[in-house]
């Protein structure tokens, strides 16, 4: 089970990760490419930034914490796709019991997140028997999801309320930030199941890599077996500490780098994009994957009262066939939160599983409340279709 806390952070975790100062480190002229800071970040805010980027692509390892069950070593490791900080084909996988009673996320067998590597083989994991759902998910992209976070709660609840074509509704996934404990709008995650950003990361941290921390301070026994945990958690609880200079621990490092990362630049439209553009919004893409929002005032200047050009409205939508059958907080299992489109260019494959190899697939597979949207576009000529298309590697 769990070991007692360290008081400071002087184990072998952070004896393996001195961390050093970027000072002075010149902000790139030009417009952000892949991988860059946000524009217009004070010194201090481009520190945090590069000491953000060295944790997020650092590797763990066993002595550090990592395990004793995880799905990858790093950040990077799964957040690579058009550069640091950007989608995967990697996918995770959950499972569960969908019954007359609702879904079961056997959680008391290591669900609904199944962790498919080990420090050790004998800690492995396995799809229980009793599991009827299994789903997997893709990584998603972290380009500016700073703005994103700054996206006040209002805002994308403002969205439930306006009277939409086509039968579409849309609710806010509505969840409890760990960070703080109060009940937030979802901003993150394929099922919205996160608020903040650094609620992210901690997740992350304990379920893709093993490592505790203060908001998860407690191991994931391997399908809930506490014998086998016991056995192979050899470092004390919580792993991750707060470093009593910086005031930071590593979740708060992963946290600035995805709050200060820039989001991919788009493409200047040519005829074909703008007749595409137009094409979006007639068809009923727009409805869900809304252009544009603002950011609330925020205390970074780059960050406040923005103009956030993300495609999508950030609520739940019923998909139909094409949900994942995972039921978490009020997200049902035909819900899946609108994936902002903006750099979708540099994440293929498409949905959340990555079943569409191309974006026509991913629209000719939409369900559920995209139904109409999808046989407006299904409609179109050869030549519309592919300058919608061009409109979309745009972004």
């Amino acid at each position: 089970m769990g070991k007692p806390p360290q008081a400071q952070p002087t184990g072998p975790r952070q004896a393996q990760r001195p961390r050093p100062h970027h000072r002075g480190m010149p902000p790139r002229q030009g417009a952000p490419r892949a991988s860059d800071p946000l524009p217009g970040l004070t010194d201090d805010l481009l520190t945090a930034f590069a000491d953000g980027r060295e944790e997020f692509t650092r590797r763990e390892m066993p002595v550090g914490g990592l395990g004793p069950i995880f799905n990858n070593n790093s950040c990077a490791s799964c957040h690579n796709q058009g550069g640091v900080g950007g989608g995967g084909v990697i996918t995770v996988t959950r499972f569960g019991l969908s019954s007359a009673e609702g879904f079961d996320p056997l959680a008391d067998l290591g669900g609904s997140l199944l962790q498919v590597r080990s420090i050790h083989p004998a800690a492995r994991e396995i799809i229980p028997i009793d599991a009827n759902v299994v789903a997997r998910r893709q990584t998603t992209p972290l380009f500016g999801l700073g703005l994103i976070e700054a996206i006040a709660d209002e805002t994308i609840l403002a969205g439930v309320f306006d009277g939409k074509p086509d039968g579409v509704q849309g609710k806010a996934a509505l969840v409890t930030d760990v960070t703080t404990g109060e009940e937030r709008v979802g901003h993150f995650g394929w099922k919205g199941q996160h608020a903040t950003l650094l609620a992210f990361s901690a997740d992350a941290y304990l379920n893709e890599m093993g490592i505790t921390n203060r908001f998860f301070p407690e191991e994931n026994a391997p399908n809930g077996r506490a014998d086998v945990l016991a056995t192979y958690d050899t470092v004390a609880d919580p792993e991750d500490t707060t470093d009593p200079v910086t005031g930071k621990a590593d979740i708060d490092h992963s946290a600035d780098f995805m709050r200060l990362l820039a989001p991919l630049q788009p493409r200047t439209l040519n005829a074909a994009a703008t007749a595409g553009k137009a094409l979006f919004e007639s068809v009923g893409c727009a409805v869900c994957h809304t252009p544009s929002m603002q950011t609330a005032v925020n205390d970074i200047a780059a960050l406040s009262e923005k103009t956030v050009s993300l495609y999508s409205d950030l609520l739940l939508h019923d998909m139909g066939a094409l949900g994942d059958g995972i039921v978490q907080g009020n997200a049902g299992p035909h819900d899946i939160k609108t994936p902002p489109l903006w750099g979708v260019r540099a994440s293929a494959p498409y949905l959340h599983d990555g079943r569409a190899p191309n974006l026509d697939r991913a629209i000719r597979m939409h369900d559920g409340e995209a139904v109409a949207a999808r046989d407006r576009y299904n409609a179109l000529t050869p030549q519309q279709k592919q300058q919608l298309i061009s409109f979309l590697n745009s972004l």
